[in-house]
């Protein structure tokens, strides 16, 4: 059984989000929730500044606090390292969005379902169709796109990515590209710190 994990190349993202716009379509996601996001850190003075994007998404710890406070079991690991949100289960305490150290979880409050994308108030098809899958009161967050890694897809924000900057893979193997940019790169994991191990990587 693969262990999924991700790989952000700093050296590559140039802040396009193409990313969390391939997200927001491919989970049709409503107004005001993104599963990723690119964040920018400027450092230096003129005439020597420089800027570094920086991808961020959920983690999917092995360890994750999300799961281990979260009072229905809503929260979730499946075999293959996917941390999950089961909204059947999920009561909408937000446990698990205090216990997040990386601030990866989204409560769906009515307002974002009615909105629209475009503020008209008025949903288009795809809207309507896609809103479907959320539940006003329950905690939303990313799946590694599961429904196409089952099929043998990579995420869309890695099949987005127009610089290569995001790399998926099975990090149980070592012959994946995960596995070796992780050990050529001694890439490292967000706030380690939290002790949560995290699957996903940064390369500085």
């Amino acid at each position: 059984m693969a262990k999924w994990g991700m790989v952000f190349d700093l050296r590559r993202c140039i802040g396009c989000n193409a990313c969390s716009v391939a997200c927001k379509q491919e989970n049709s996601l409503p107004y005001g929730v993104f599963f990723t996001r690119t964040v920018s850190e400027e450092t230096g003075e003129f005439p020597h500044a420089s800027r570094v994007y920086i991808p961020t998404i959920c983690n999917h710890c092995e360890d994750a606090p999300c799961e281990r406070v979260c009072p229905t079991g809503a929260t979730s690991t499946r075999a293959d390292g996917i941390v999950m949100v089961d909204k059947e289960k999920c009561i909408g305490c937000g446990s698990c969005i205090v216990a997040c150290p990386y601030d990866q979880r989204t409560m769906v409050e009515p307002e974002m379902l009615e909105k629209g994308l475009f503020g008209t108030g008025k949903l288009t098809p795809f809207e309507q169709q896609g809103y479907a899958r959320f539940t006003p009161g329950t905690v939303v967050k990313c799946t590694f796109c599961h429904e196409r890694v089952d099929a043998g897809l990579d995420p869309a924000c890695v099949s987005t990515c127009p610089t290569n900057a995001r790399i998926f893979g099975d990090l149980d193997d070592p012959e994946s590209k995960v596995r070796r940019l992780i050990q050529e790169h001694r890439a490292k994991q967000p706030l380690p710190e939290k002790n949560t191990n995290p699957r996903v990587f940064y390369i500085d």
